[in-house]
């Protein structure tokens, strides 16, 4: 097994390569010293030139690290990702038709790579059917210059489905925690794994380099075939990165990586405002043992009332990196969990997802029209991809989407939504419960688009409308906002807490 250099991991690419590349959002797992690498060397030689940057998870601090070392004029030919949410630079390559640039459904692509391992034609799924990705509306494309097709629509047995081709790879750059003298890596001290053993099969069947970033060398043997993640007949070659983060922001929390569980009281209190208000509104539809997703932004806020209220421990919150229970992180540090349960591979967190495991997914909105579409894609002149967004909202049986009526002065409920992220009429003939939660009313999917259900208290009809780009249908029903959502202290969420409803395998072993 050869250890290398940074600088010698990325002269391993050539002008038109594809590298796969592992890792998540901000730092998690991410083989940044590989990337920095290849930034560097096509500052200094200009080359590599014109490579696909190929990773399920949006990769960076929000700066320049992650994906932005890439972001060049020139290194770039395409950009093929769940989102460039935590790039901007690849975002502004995008806008100024720099570069081909897709976003498309985390979930989807990790699911791809554990396809290609096996060799098998691409993945066949209904996400993504009357989205943005489908390409008879978009096609996952985020400029002008994509025109390549990468799905397709196909129908099997009478029913829709899109067909995601496969990708050539001609290296791969994957990181773990320690790799020892036969190659074996281990990812204990990660806050997530992944699809890091699907990336070094893919690579592998088909001839391709695969170097790994770790943060430490350890003798053979020593690590427990438990612990190793990606057999050491998997990888080519290695590079040892001391100073590695677990994150760009955590040197290393031992919450993140389950070797410690915080307590509670440890986690924060939301500040009073409109996340809290619509936090707390949204945990109003929990119940008991309900099994939850938490998307980025302002949803990630049910975790902190979810501690406040004394029910973290009787929920199970998840995310889509793989980690379940425990307190989901916000921020840049989503995609981390404090003191999980248990922590899966990202393409089996999706299995569960696209087969109906969530009961809950509460999400965020950038905008919602008069169809009951939403979009978290591409708005108000920014490109951010829908991460695990399309997989979640059309998995889960109900689906809750958070966040503020109006931005400053712009309308957020909208006639139209400039990109479909979640299709409001596909949810309606699949019998979807959607919820719309805002800080001064609540929505409901109805038959004809969202239905104003409730109310802040103190507005009128008509100050809510008047902050929206369409007239909802009015719920004859209509009631006022719990007032326990806008008061001081803990809302007694607890006492109230619904029993779970009955499931068919509850019922065979009753």
């Amino acid at each position: 097994m050869r250890q290398i250099t940074a600088e010698q991991a990325a002269a391993t690419l050539r002008d038109g390569d594809t590298p796969l590349i592992g890792g998540s959002g901000g730092g998690h797992a991410v083989p940044d010293a590989l990337l920095e690498a290849v930034g560097n060397r096509f500052r200094d030689t200009g080359a590599p030139r014109g490579i696909t940057a190929l990773h399920p998870v949006g990769l960076g601090d929000g700066k320049t690290r992650g994906a932005g070392h890439l972001a060049q004029d020139g290194l770039l030919k395409r950009v093929v990702s769940g989102t460039f949410v935590n790039s901007p630079g690849i975002a502004r390559l995008a806008l100024d038709e720099k570069i081909e640039a897709y976003t498309l459904p985390q979930g989807a692509l990790s699911q791809l790579m554990r396809e290609m391992a096996a060799g098998r034609a691409g993945l066949l799924t209904k996400v993504g059917l009357r989205t943005f990705i489908d390409p008879r509306i978009g096609g996952g494309r985020q400029s002008r210059r994509a025109t390549e097709d990468l799905i397709e629509v196909l129908t099997l047995h009478g029913e829709e489905y899109l067909f995601y081709r496969p990708y050539r790879i001609d290296v791969a750059f994957i990181r773990g925690s320690a790799i020892d003298e036969a190659g074996n890596l281990s990812m204990e001290h990660e806050a997530v794994t992944l699809e890091m053993l699907s990336i070094a099969q893919a690579a592998r069947r088909q001839g391709a380099p695969v170097i790994a970033q770790a943060k430490r060398r350890v003798a053979r043997g020593t690590l427990h075939p438990k612990m190793v993640k990606v057999p050491g007949i998997l990888i080519d070659a290695f590079v040892i990165v001391p100073e590695q983060w677990q994150t760009y922001e955590t040197q290393d929390s031992l919450a993140y990586s389950g070797h410690h569980r915080v307590a509670l009281d440890e986690v924060p209190r939301l500040p009073p405002g409109p996340r809290r208000i619509v936090a707390r509104r949204g945990a109003m539809e929990l119940f008991e043992g309900a099994i939850c997703n938490l998307g980025s932004g302002i949803s990630t806020g049910i975790a902190n009332v979810a501690a406040e209220e004394a029910m973290l421990d009787r929920i199970c919150l998840t995310n889509e990196q793989g980690n379940i229970g425990g307190a989901p992180a916000s921020g840049n540090e989503a995609g981390a969990a404090s003191s999980p349960d248990a922590q899966i591979d990202q393409p089996y967190q999706f299995d569960f997802y696209d087969g109906g495991g969530l009961d809950l997914a509460f999400l965020s909105f950038a905008e919602f029209d008069a169809a009951g579409n939403v979009n978290v894609s591409r708005f108000g002149g920014r490109i951010v991809g829908p991460g695990g967004f399309v997989n979640i909202s059309q998995g889960a049986g109900r689906v809750v989407f958070g966040g503020t009526l109006t931005a400053g002065d712009s309308k957020k409920a909208v006639r139209q939504v400039e990109q479909i992220s979640f299709s409001g009429p596909y949810a309606r003939e699949r019998g979807q419960q959607v919820l719309y939660v805002t800080e001064r009313a609540v929505f409901r999917l109805g038959e004809d688009g969202p239905e104003l259900m409730e109310i802040a208290p103190g507005l009128a009809v008509e100050e809510v409308i008047g902050a929206m780009d369409f007239r909802p249908a009015v719920s004859p029903s209509l009631r006022t906002m719990d007032a326990a959502l806008f008061a001081d202290g803990p809302m007694g969420l607890a006492a109230r807490l619904k029993p779970r409803p009955g499931r068919a395998a509850a019922a065979r072993l009753a």
